[in-house]
């Protein structure tokens, strides 16, 4: 064929349309209730162009967004002398000014992994922020078993965290107006002004028994196993008072003296509706011996991992496909996890394998980035209505290597 020349004036065409069928792009959550509805029942994959469905890719990116935009505030606040705290301010004098690296978070490998001795060996005073000076602040120690104990202080941290989570529970299992009992480590920690609130929150009021873990820790180092059950049947003698001469719908504690209140008492039978279990490991096995034996399959339960400086971490609700593996999802943008590679920090893990928990803290009053936990997990992918990495079956480092003290936990 011969070139062909053209000349003369050049008219805009309309482009074609390309369809993306927004209607069509549903969550795997909407997706299976839509084919429940037609009866299909024996679906076992959905074949989609990308390994995350559509939806839950733009909502990652946009947490992504908001993460990064939540992020650069957080920095701006802590190292601009007029709102940050003396300890910061003196770090970034040493080190560089975060505000001038910092662009979003993938920028925070420039930071080193947050030394949590610090929070021994410092005064409380160096961690409060300029435009907090003056305020009592409250101070919570963040467990330990001999020692000067590991301090972070705060204001509104936990109400915001635990506020938030108020909305994560069913009011069939947590009614509204209804006691609640929690029996496990109060004291100086955090976790009995924030179950407290909690249930303030939802119009309802709180018994207390007391733990101290560092006792029980030590007892347990010690080989002092007879002490340590005593101990425990103490705790557990006055929370079998209180459900025998209190109406109590709500409980918090952790799994081993769940376990050991069960044994005692028919949780239904008590009036208990709901359980909110903290505590850190728990194995498919243990969870499934909880909901069907302990819970009976109809009392409610939400299983947390969290602690002081990072808050709590909402599990999402078992699916049959889970096999009893709970995966929790940080409080993101005010904590975010990642799962490291334990010889390579810098590097997350992929989906689906084992990695050690790196923790950043992202609010007005306490910065903490990078911090390596103890503990490790399964790193999890995003899942409604979470749209970020979430962390599974967690357990102590280093567990499968050596022996862990874990105490009631």
């Amino acid at each position: 064929m011969n070139p062909v020349l053209l000349g003369g004036k050049v008219e805009g065409l309309e482009l074609p349309q390309h369809h993306d069928f927004r209607p069509l792009r549903l969550t795997p959550e909407e997706l299976r209730r839509r084919m429940g509805a037609l009866g299909w029942d024996r679906v076992v994959a959905f074949p989609t162009r990308h390994a995350m469905h559509r939806p839950q890719f733009e909502l990652t990116a946009r947490a992504a967004r908001e993460l990064d935009a939540h992020l650069l505030e957080i920095i701006e606040w802590h190292f601009n002398p007029a709102t940050g705290c003396p300890y910061w301010l003196n770090w970034a004098a040493k080190n560089f000014d975060p505000r001038k690296e910092i662009k979003s978070f993938d920028d925070m490998l420039k930071f080193p992994h947050f030394a949590d001795e610090s929070l021994r060996d410092e005064q409380p005073e160096v961690w409060v922020p300029a435009q907090f000076k003056g305020k009592p602040y409250n101070i919570f120690e963040t467990g330990g078993t001999t020692g000067m104990p590991k301090q972070r202080i705060g204001w509104n941290d936990y109400k915001v965290d635990y506020s938030e989570f108020s909305d994560k529970i069913s009011d069939a299992h947590f009614p509204r107006g209804g006691a609640w009992l929690m029996m496990g480590p109060t004291g100086p920690r955090r976790l009995r002004l924030a179950i407290e609130h909690l249930a303030n929150v939802r119009g309802s009021s709180c018994y207390f028994i007391d733990l101290d873990p560092r006792f029980v820790k030590k007892l347990i180092s010690n080989k002092q196993f007879d002490v340590a059950k005593q101990y425990m049947a103490h705790v557990v003698d006055q929370a079998d008072l209180i459900m025998k001469n209190r109406r109590v719908s709500g409980l918090f504690t952790t799994p081993k003296l769940l376990e050991a209140l069960a044994e005692r008492v028919n949780l239904w039978e008590a009036g208990i509706r709901g359980v909110f279990c903290g505590g850190t490991s728990m194995k498919p096995q243990e969870v499934r011996f909880i909901v069907e034996e302990l819970l009976e399959g109809r009392i409610g339960f939400y299983p947390t991992y969290g602690n002081t400086l990072m808050g709590l971490a909402a599990s999402v609700p078992l699916q049959p496909e889970d096999n009893f593996s709970v995966t929790y999802y940080a409080p993101q943008p005010r904590a975010v996890l990642r799962v490291v590679n334990p010889k390579a920090t810098n590097e997350t893990v992929p989906y689906g394998e084992w990695g050690r928990v790196e923790l950043t803290t992202l609010t007005k009053e306490f910065f903490c980035p990078r911090f390596l936990e103890r503990d490790e997990v399964i790193r999890r992918a995003p899942r409604p209505p979470y749209a970020w990495d979430g962390v599974g079956d967690v357990r102590p480092f280093g567990a499968m290597e050596k022996n862990i003290v874990e105490g009631v936990y």
